[in-house]
C-alpha cells in the first residue's frame, strides 16, 4: 500500500470513528448535551530513530470516554489518532524518509482538576515506514506498532482545549531483529463537545 493511499485509509477510519458515536446516541443524551467525544489534531516534531536529527508532521486525534462504566473504570475511554511524518526533516534526516501510523486503544484522563486534564495512554497502530525511492526493491515495509504515551490538556476557552502529547513507539524486526523506537511530541488542540460526567471534579460548562 502506497503512502498517499495508507494515509487516506486512516483519515475514513477517523471519519467513522467519531460519525459512529455520534449516530449512536439515544435522544435523551443528545438533548442533555452528553456526548463524551473529543476531536482535534495538531503539529508533530519526533526523533524517527533513523540516524539522528527530526522530522515534522501533523497528527489527527479521537477520544470517546463511555458514560456508562463502573465506578472504578471512570476516566478510561477509546483514543484513535492518526500520524503522517513527511516534512520538516533535519539534515541528518534521509530525505525520503516518511512514517505513517494510524490506530487506537485505551487513554486514561484525569478529572481531578478543573481546567487541566492529565493522560496516558496504550495503543496499537498499524505503521508505514518508507526510506528509499520506488525503483529500488525494498524501499518500504509495514509493522504493527505498539505506543505508550501520555500528555496534558489545559482548557483554552469553553469546550477548546489544548493538548500537549507525548509517545515512544516500538517498531519490530525491521532489516533483521532491529527495533525502531521513534518518540516526539505533538501540539495542537482539541475539541470537546462535551464533559464526560464523570465522579471527579464539578462538571463544567
Amino acid at each position: 500500500m502506497r503512502l498517499k493511499q495508507f494515509f487516506v485509509l486512516t483519515l475514513a477510519v477517523l471519519f467513522v470513528f467519531v460519525i459512529c458515536p455520534v449516530y449512536g446516541q439515544t435522544v435523551p443524551a443528545a438533548s442533555e448535551g452528553s456526548l463524551p467525544l473529543a476531536v482535534g489534531g495538531g503539529i508533530s516534531s519526533f526523533n524517527p530513530d533513523w540516524a539522528h536529527g527530526r522530522m515534522m508532521g501533523t497528527t489527527l486525534w479521537a477520544d470517546w470516554f463511555p458514560t456508562r462504566l463502573p465506578s472504578y473504570l471512570h476516566g478510561f475511554g477509546v483514543d484513535a489518532e492518526a500520524r503522517d511524518l513527511n516534512f520538516g526533516r533535519a539534515s541528518t534526516v534521509p530525505k525520503l524518509l516518511t512514517e505513517a501510523s494510524a490506530g487506537g486503544g485505551v487513554i486514561y484522563s484525569s478529572r481531578r482538576y478543573r481546567n487541566v486534564r492529565p493522560y496516558g495512554k496504550a495503543l496499537l497502530e498499524f505503521g508505514g515506514l518508507t526510506w528509499g525511492p520506488s525503483s529500488t526493491p525494498y524501499h518500504h515495509d509495514t509493522r504493527t506498532v505498539t505506543v505508550f504515551g501520555g500528555g496534558l490538556e489545559v482548557r483554552a476557552y469553553r469546550n477548546l482545549w489544548v493538548r500537549a502529547d507525548y509517545e515512544y513507539q516500538f517498531w519490530p524486526d525491521l532489516f533483521g531483529n532491529k527495533t525502531l523506537n521513534p518518540s516526539g511530541f505533538t501540539v495542537g488542540a482539541m475539541y470537546h463537545f462535551s464533559r464526560p460526567h464523570f465522579s471527579r471534579g464539578p462538571i463544567m460548562h
